[in-house]
Formats: structure tokens, sequence, C-alpha cells
């Protein structure tokens, strides 16, 4: 047990828990927080997830958004201290942001003088307080945002159990965190007297995890109210162990590691609950019986959507299109999941890069040794190795999904599939596939990153607006593979131009 001998736990710099038990998780982060480790804990039950962090007293946080600090030219600075920005130029600051001055005239005693705290009055001005006896502004200057650290104060999770601190991650379902809360500390409880969680969808069970919550939630000063319907979902999932819930908490966790031992971006403070209830299909029937453990290797995800559902994921015919690093999240996730692993499954993956050892940081099923090679060859076969039930179901193309490829990817082509993925680094070539979709009534996943920000859009036929329906600012910066490789308009020989200028003029010599 990790809590036989705490003396050994003084060697880490931070300790994450996932799967312990409620009184392990006491145990150990009360030891942490005294002695100055830092504590992740993250717990998943089905569709429903959680973080806990504590980073102790007085944790600074250097940089709580890892932006780079905005800068402008100032227009006017009134009497009262009203700053505007030149041109009605959006200013990009937020309330309690600091500034510094430089290059004012009139108001020289503001020029590298000590940060100012603002406070936002419009989209293109802000206030920067009392500026009585330092002169009349005459014209110019530069306004530049100062990162300012800030100091948060952890309480321990015992503490933190009677008393909560919850981050709201979706305001559409804002009394939900509370009730989970509870919820999750009555599986903790039904665990340590049966030693074991809730059977699947087992009335008897719910109705069990009901009463102590109940319990639960009637103690201390802020009552909680709680949907009998929540929380017996609760437990009627509580077995369940689905992948993308875990790449997700797994990511969450690993996040807050970094910014732990980093001191950059603002960390959860200190709980975040999470469901994907809308993830339940409402067509598929679910019961005690077509939700009991068979050996299987999804027993995991049968306990949440039952068999008849893991029957349907194993025949379908879905279409990846990119095989980069949201495609490898993508294919590991369909794998452990068994997506199309059923006879007339199929996954088809459609990639024209080649692998660069760029790529290795991020997408995870490329080895150094596959530098060279085509993505969808590879990612196809490292996932075969993951679940053998996928060999002969993947079909990899590498040709570039457009309109000069309508003779391979044809109207027959289009027509069989069930669903499209898209796991693609640009705008032009997401549009084609949205208008493919949508002239063949195709359900369509777009999903993008760009640095520590994402996105993720559901299309359904006559049901949503598709993905062209909205248009995206211009793209700021290009994919390096793209520019080295697949160059397809002038931005890109600029962006790839200037890359090459800086190399060989402007930075530093390489070693």
């Amino acid at each position: 047990s990790l809590t036989e001998n705490l003396d050994d736990l003084r060697q880490y710099q931070v300790i994450v828990l996932t799967g312990t038990s409620l009184k392990d998780q006491l145990t150990i982060s009360d030891f942490a927080h005294k002695n100055g480790i830092f504590i992740v804990i993250a717990d998943i039950f089905g569709l429903f997830g959680s973080v806990f962090t504590d980073f102790g007293k007085q944790f600074a946080i250097a940089d709580p958004t890892g932006e780079n600090p905005v800068s402008g030219i100032v227009a006017d600075i009134d009497s009262e201290g009203l700053v505007s920005a030149l041109d009605e130029t959006r200013h990009g600051l937020e309330d309690g942001d600091h500034v510094t001055f430089s290059e004012v005239q009139g108001m020289e005693a503001l020029n590298n003088s000590a940060p100012r705290k603002i406070v936002v009055k419009g989209p293109y001005t802000f206030s920067i307080g009392d500026v009585s006896g330092l002169g009349e502004y005459k014209r110019g200057g530069l306004y530049t945002q100062v990162k300012m650290p800030k100091l948060v104060d952890f309480q321990p999770l015992s503490e933190q159990l009677s008393k909560p601190e919850i981050l709201i991650s979706d305001f559409a379902k804002f009394d939900r965190p509370q009730q989970l809360h509870i919820g999750f500390q009555a599986l903790h409880a039904f665990r340590d007297k049966h030693d074991h969680l809730p059977k699947p969808h087992s009335d008897k069970d719910a109705t069990e995890i009901l009463e102590l919550a109940q319990g639960l939630a009637g103690q201390g000063d802020d009552k909680v109210e709680l949907d009998d319907k929540l929380i017996r979902e609760l437990s009627y999932q509580a077995r369940g162990d689905l992948s993308p819930m875990a790449a997700f908490f797994g990511g969450l966790a690993a996040q807050e590691v970094l910014k732990s031992v980093s001191g950059k971006f603002h960390p959860i403070v200190q709980w975040l609950y999470f469901d994907s209830l809308e993830s339940l299909p409402s067509s598929v029937e679910r019961s005690e019986d077509l939700c009991k453990p068979t050996g299987s290797r999804y027993d995991g995800q049968v306990a949440v959507f039952g068999a008849k559902f893991q029957e349907k994921l194993a025949n379908v015919n879905q279409f990846l299109v990119g095989a980069g690093a949201i495609g490898c999240e993508m294919l590991k996730n369909w794998a452990l999941m068994g997506l199309a692993t059923g006879p007339k499954g199929k996954i088809n993956v459609a990639d024209m890069d080649q692998i660069e050892k760029s790529n290795l940081n991020r997408q995870f099923l490329f080895r150094p040794k596959d530098v060279g090679k085509l993505k969808a060859d590879c990612a196809a076969a490292a996932v075969q190795a993951m679940n053998p039930e996928l060999e002969g179901k993947i079909i990899t193309f590498r040709d570039r999904v457009g309109p000069e490829t309508e003779h391979v990817f044809t109207e027959k082509f289009w027509e069989e599939l069930d669903g499209v993925t898209n796991a693609l680094d640009n705008v032009d070539a997401r549009q084609y596939v949205d208008r493919r979709c949508v002239f063949f009534r195709k359900p369509l996943v777009d999903s993008g990153t760009l640095g520590t920000k994402g996105n993720s859009q559901v299309v359904l036929p006559r049901l949503t607006e598709s993905y062209s329906s909205s248009q995206d600012p211009p793209e700021q910066s290009f994919p390096q593979c793209t520019l080295r490789s697949f160059p397809n308009k002038i931005e890109h020989t600029i962006a790839w131009a200037k890359e090459k200028f800086h190399q060989y003029f402007v930075g530093p010599p390489e070693t």
C-alpha cells in the first residue's frame, strides 16, 4: 500500500493519484500538504470524472495565461487616466492586468515607471487610475502588458471535501458539480463497505448509492439538493472504463503536473467535475443484463453503453481524414473502443504526409524508425498492434482529399460511409470535406488545435449547421509540414522564405 511508508514519498515533487480509495487519498494528500509536495488526484467513473489539485500555500503563478504580452499605440490619455488605443484598435487587455508606458510626450513620468493596474472601460479604452501631477498628455506613447505573478493558497483534501472550491467548466450544468462531489464520495463509501463498486445498471446498488448520497448531502452548512436520476446514472456507470475519458482526464492531470512545476498557466483551483452524459445514445437499450461483464476487453465500455451499442460500434464504416496529432489520438481511441472490429467494420485513413522528426513529440503512434514513412501506413500498423481485431479492417490512402482525387474517393465510397472525422491542419481541406458530407448527408466530427487551445464541432445532417456555415479568421501561422512539403498558396512560400531568412541572418548560429 502507498500509505504503509509515507516517508518514501518525500523524494517526489509531485504525486498523482488515480483509481485510489478516498481513505488513501486523504492520508497521502494531508502528508503531501504538510511536506510541500504538490498533489493531483483524478477519478473516472464511466462518463463522469474529476480532478483535484493541491499545490500548497502561497503557490506562485508566474504567467497565468501563457499568452504573449499585449502591446499597442496610445492615442490619448485624459485627465481622469483614461487611455485610448490608436485608430480604435482593440487593446486586448483584461481587468486586473498591468501595463507600462514608453515614449509618452507630455506625461513623461509615466515612461518606464512601475507597472500600473488597469480597469477595462471598453474594447478600445482602459483606465490607469489617478494621473494627477503627471502633467498634460501631448502625443505619442506605447503601452505594454506586464505579466505579474499571482499567489494562490490551496487547502488540503480533508478541508476541501466539506467546503469544495469548484471550477465550473459548463455553465449549462451549473448545479451538477456539487451533486457529483457528493456522488463520488458515496461511491467511495459504497466501495469501502462492499469492497467493490456498484454493479452496472443495478437498481439495487443505485438505491443504496442514492441513500448514501442523501446522507452526505444533508451534512455541513450548505445543503445540496440532489437529482435522483443523476445519482442513479452515476451508480449505473461506476464500473465503466472508457478510453476517451481516460485520455481526456489523463491529459488534464498531466497539464496540472506541468503547471505545478513550471508556474506557467493557471492551475485548476481546486476541483473540476466533468460529465459527458450527452454521449449516451437514446436509441440503444440498456439494462443490467445487457451491461453485465462477459470477459471481453470491452467490458468497461459495455458497462456504460450496453452490449447492443458495442455490436453497433463494431460494424461502423468510418473515414479519418488526416493521421497527424489528432488523427493518432482518434485511431488510438477507436482501437481501444473496438470501433470497426466487427464483420462489416472498416476504417479508411487518408494522409499524404510523411513522418518528420518534429512530429514525434506529439504524434505518439510514430517512432524514430518511422521517420520518412507515410503517416497513414504507420498509424494503421501501430493501432493494429494495440488491437489485433483490427487486422485487415484499416484501409490507407496516400492521396490528398480534394476535387482532384474524386476518382479515388468516389460517390460509391462516400455513400458507403457511416461517418467522417476531420484531423486536418488547414481550412480549405476542411471545407471541401464538409461540402462532401453535406452533399452525401454524412455526420462529421471536426477538430483542431493551436498551441494550448483546441476546438471541436459535431455536424449532423439536417440537425446542426455545417462547418462552412461559419467563417474562421485567417490563419496566423502555417503547419511546418505544409510549408516544407506541400506549399499550395503564395502565403506559404512567403512564410517559408521568412523562416529561412530568420534562420540564416537573424537567429543565433546552430551548434
